[in-house]
């Protein structure tokens, strides 16, 4: 692939950086600085311009004689990229038309402003990944390229007429020589000692062949490791297990696992310093939290944060209030949970990182009926409840919008025999869930979601686990 186009080459020397001064990194930063761009004026403050964008930070550390001016012309963007930028740096989501994605990935490519380029990734989805493909290939943003192939790699089957059209060989290879997400599973499994060897034979993580329609094995979990009550999750291409039980009286396992399925291999990392059992445990920016939980049969409120790359964790802020197995997603590179007073409200939580607090994004009232399980697709939240009268058979669902902040119903009711929506996990724009039965796979078509495709069953008991791995070849 050609990282830049003749286009992009042209304005490869963004900005008319010239002559040097001293250096001036720390000096002025406080100030408004004056951005022109064709006849258009933007002044934003120095401080936010260096903090989120690599371009304003090399200029400013660079020294240069533009370090003094309290105005800068940029000839490398185009205005309507530049103007999206500076709202995505605020923290807003703005939508984008396909005129507005190739200006923002323009920007994002030329002036290395990473939050634009991770809301982009955000926004993929099977109507605009071919022309953010493309349009990352011809700018060379690498992140959303990659992010881009994959997602296309996911809904190939849906996609590939249309990209063997529109696109260039070279860019097919590279779409075609990415693994695709598959489907996997894993029951809920107590650790086993190594005598018992007819347990051990069920301690298995399978995944889905679809072209076969069977499950295979992937792997056998490590004696010591529990899935049962344990936090289970699966964080770049990663598999994540954290606490668990053992025996009758629920004693907490201490040993936590990891997963790597390039090499196949099972590594131990840390326990959180409060070991706990029955807690969400979700992965999002090289971390996994783990929310709430149990602990001697007490339900705790508190959460921790483990860091992938120093292999430490963290306490962060407290749950609102304490909660075990509450549901929890991420979507938009946010975490979400959802917490409930039986019989009638749930509330949904946002975790905010960069603040460590958790805010009330909504709540929903229903007549004897809360929330289950909650998944995110794109900018909407859905939650599976259950029916009236404590009906668990048929689930409810209900939409949240992110963006509009508006609830809808989904109409109709959903067929939840043994617990079947309690285990949805998206993959493009599909939904995919599971019991022994079947598995089930969902169009998500805006405010619904339709049956697509029936498959086999995962031939466990009881509670079961599901995430999505890539499998090398």
């Amino acid at each position: 692939m050609s990282a830049q186009s003749s286009e992009s080459q042209e304005r490869s020397n963004c900005g008319q950086v010239g002559e040097r001064y001293q250096p001036c990194f720390a000096a002025g930063l406080s100030a408004k600085l004056t951005i022109v761009i064709g006849d258009t004026q933007f002044s934003e403050e120095k401080t936010l311009l260096v903090r989120s964008c690599d371009y304003f930070q090399a200029l400013y550390r660079s020294g240069m004689k533009e370090c003094q001016q309290e105005k800068i012309h940029l000839q490398c963007v185009r205005a309507r990229g530049f103007f999206i930028a500076l709202a995505v740096v605020r923290g807003e989501m703005p939508a984008m038309d396909e005129e507005d994605i190739v200006d923002a990935i323009e920007c994002a490519a030329f002036l290395q402003v990473t939050a634009l380029t991770k809301h982009l990734i955000n926004l993929l989805d099977g109507e605009n990944c071919l022309l953010m493909f493309h349009t990352a290939a011809t700018f060379g943003l690498m992140d959303l390229y990659h992010a881009a192939a994959l997602f296309i790699r996911d809904t190939y089957g849906d996609l590939k007429a249309e990209v063997q059209t529109a696109l260039s060989s070279e860019l097919v290879t590279y779409i075609e020589s990415l693994p695709p997400s598959v489907f996997v599973a894993v029951g809920a499994h107590v650790s086993c000692a190594e005598d018992n060897s007819v347990h051990a034979a069920s301690r298995t993580v399978c995944y889905l062949d679809e072209t076969g329609n069977n499950w295979n094995v992937l792997t056998e979990l490590p004696l010591e490791a529990s899935t049962s009550m344990a936090g289970v999750t699966v964080l770049d291409n990663k598999l994540y297990i954290v606490g668990g039980v053992h025996g009758p009286d629920k004693e907490v396992v201490e040993s936590c696992f990891c997963f790597n399925v390039e090499d196949n291999s099972w590594t131990r990392i840390n326990s959180p310093a409060q070991l706990r059992y029955n807690l969400s445990l979700v992965g999002v920016d090289s971390c996994l939290y783990a929310i709430g939980g149990e602990c001697e049969r007490t339900v705790m409120s508190s959460v921790e944060v483990y860091n992938v790359k120093s292999g430490g964790w963290t306490f962060a802020a407290h749950l609102p209030r304490p909660a075990a197995g509450a549901a929890c997603t991420t979507t938009m590179s946010r975490i979400f949970v959802c917490l409930w007073k039986p019989m009638e409200t749930t509330e949904i939580y946002e975790y905010v990182p960069n603040r460590d607090e958790w805010h009330l994004i909504t709540t929903l009232i229903r007549h004897q009926s809360y929330g289950h399980c909650l998944v995110g697709h794109r900018d909407n939240l859905y939650v599976m409840r259950n029916g009236p009268s404590d009906d668990f058979l048929r689930c409810l669902m209900d939409c949240y919008n992110l963006s509009s902040g508006q609830w809808s119903a989904l109409p109709g009711h959903f067929t939840n025999s043994k617990g079947s929506l309690f285990t949805a996990v998206v993959r493009g724009d599909s939904a995919f869930t599971l019991n022994r039965s079947m598995t089930l796979e969902y169009k998500v078509d805006g405010r619904n979601w339709k049956p697509r495709r029936q498959m086999k069953g995962f031939p466990r008991s009881g509670s079961v686990w599901t995430f999505l791995l890539r499998l090398p070849a």
